[in-house]
This record gives C-alpha cells, sequence and structure tokens, in this order.
C-alpha cells in the first residue's frame, strides 16, 4: 500500500484530521476502535518503553520496532511516528526514513532541536542553526518516496518563528509543525506565513496551546492535529485509581458484572483478538 499516498489524500480533505497518541501495542488496539490514524508520539513512547520522560533517549532501532509491530496489526490505519532530530546525524534519519517507510509507515516528523532535547511543550528548548536543519530536512526529503515529512520548528521566540516557518514552506516537506503555539492568534499567523503548506498543530493536556475542538482548527486552517498523550495519561488515571482501590479493599477485586464498564479477562481478549484478524483481511484504510 502506498501509505503516504493515501494519508495526502485524507489530509487534503477540508476536514482536521486527527492522529491519535499511542504509547503501546494495547492502547493501540483501543484507540484503533476510535480512529483511524495513529500519531507514535515520542513522549509516550520514552515513557512506555524506558520509563524515562521525553529527553531524547529514544533509540532508533526501538522506535523503528514498534512501528513495525503497530503496522502488522492495524494494516489500514494511518500511522506517523515522531522521530525527534532525526537521532541527531542526517545519515542516521536518513535511514531510519527509509526504514520507516519500507515497514509502512505513513509520515514522520523531523524537528529542528538540538541536543539535549525536550518535550516540544516544555520549557528549555534549544534549537539547531536553520541552515544546519534545513541541510538535514533536505537529505531525508531526498530521501523518501512517498512518505509524508513533516516539517517541524520548536523556536520559541516569535521573530524566529516566522522566520523558520517560511523557510520551512520553501522545502518539499508535505507539513509544517509550529510546536507549543500558545494562543489562536499565532496559529492563525503562521498559518498565512506558511501559504499553501498544510499545517499541522499538536495539543498535549497541560500544554502551551490552547485546547481545541476539531471544528475550531479547521476553522483556523489547520489541515491535521495530532494528540500526543490522551492514551497515556488516561491510563496513568484510571491504573493509580484501580490500585488504590484494590489497596482500599484490602487486596480484593471488584466484580465484574456482564455489561458493566469495568474491563476483565473476556473483553480484554475478544479487543486483542481483533488484531489477530485483521492479519487476514483487506487491507483497506478504515473511517473515523
Amino acid at each position: 500500500m502506498h501509505y503516504g499516498r493515501i494519508l495526502r489524500e485524507e489530509i487534503a480533505t477540508s476536514a482536521t484530521t486527527p492522529l491519535i497518541g499511542i504509547y503501546d501495542m494495547y492502547s493501540a488496539s483501543i484507540a484503533a476502535t476510535h480512529y483511524n490514524g495513529f500519531f507514535v508520539s515520542g513522549f509516550g513512547f520514552a515513557a512506555s518503553h524506558y520509563g524515562l520522560p521525553d529527553i531524547g533517549f529514544i533509540a532508533w532501532p526501538d522506535m523503528v520496532a514498534f512501528a513495525e509491530r503497530l503496522r502488522l496489526a492495524f494494516p489500514s490505519h494511518h500511522m506517523v511516528v515522531d522521530i525527534d532530530d532525526g537521532y541527531v546525524d542526517p545519515e542516521v534519519a536518513c535511514h531510519v526514513v527509509q526504514r520507516l517507510e519500507r515497514i509502512g509507515a505513513s509520515g514522520v516528523i523531523l524537528e529542528d532541536q538540538k541536543r539535549p532535547r525536550r518535550c516540544g511543550h516544555a520549557d528549555g528548548k534549544q534549537i539547531l542553526p536553520l541552515e544546519e536543519y534545513l541541510e538535514k530536512l533536505n537529505l531525508v526529503l531526498e530521501s523518501r518516496s512517498d512518505l509524508v515529512v513533516v516539517a517541524r520548528t520548536d523556536a520559541v521566540e516569535e521573530s524566529e518563528i516566522v522566520r523558520r516557518a517560511a523557510a520551512l514552506a520553501e522545502t518539499d516537506a508535505d507539513v509544517i509543525l509550529v510546536d507549543g503555539v500558545r494562543s489562536v492568534e499565532w496559529i492563525r499567523r503562521i498559518r498565512e506565513v506558511v501559504g499553501h503548506k498544510k499545517l499541522m498543530f499538536n495539543q498535549i493536556a497541560g500544554g502551551k496551546s490552547p485546547r481545541l475542538s476539531l471544528p475550531e482548527l479547521t476553522s483556523l486552517g489547520v489541515d491535521v492535529a495530532i494528540y500526543s498523550t490522551p492514551c497515556l495519561f488516561a491510563a496513568h488515571t484510571a491504573i493509580d485509581s484501580a490500585l488504590t482501590e484494590l489497596k482500599d479493599a484490602d487486596g480484593r477485586l471488584p466484580e465484574v458484572a456482564q455489561g458493566a464498564v469495568e474491563i476483565g479477562v473476556k473483553a480484554s481478549t475478544e479487543l486483542l483478538e481483533k488484531n489477530i484478524s485483521r492479519h487476514h483481511s483487506v487491507h483497506q484504510p478504515v473511517s473515523v
């Protein structure tokens, strides 16, 4: 399948395309029942795979292996992968992009941060000289075949945001992302700066950007919305609550009644069995 082309066709529609951040195969299995697009979040993967914050610790073979497992289980979902700074070296970035495209990723996001990197909504971010990032970005663009490439800047100074957004819009990148946008007014400003290019917006709970609905984002000219951490943070809340209740009940598990909201072994197994059946189905993109 031409996953990049299929994603481009959806992004080209008038409505904002949502991509849901997942952090492991189980969260992806649940998200797949609600949405047809995944965002393989660096924040979520660092938390689930290493138990660490999003500080640039991810090793590219681990991320590629995870993306491969996702594609095997979900052959029809959009899958955009966060590759941070391309794992520092431009040649490594190109190699990773080619590997991801070969296993069926729909797209990647490449940022302009320098080490030590930070979550896009954290303080203390540092960015590469623009010329150095553009050199890396252009090498990545030349190395891809069909893959959607999102050029991301983590600039925070207003004049630098404008300068970098305009420069990224002049490249062959498919989509532009300015991470950590702090207001609706700045979304409008960036939309004007990038012109005809597709625009991405990143929402993360407790982050620096405003919380906006998909219709609101569509009205602002945003083409793609990534939701980095809803699954991860929901799991954190639910696990903490379940274990608190278990402790309060002196270790007695709650009863899972027929039709109850609580998940038991039957409902969990039924969810995971869908991943087996997808291997044998016709690989067609699913609808939201």
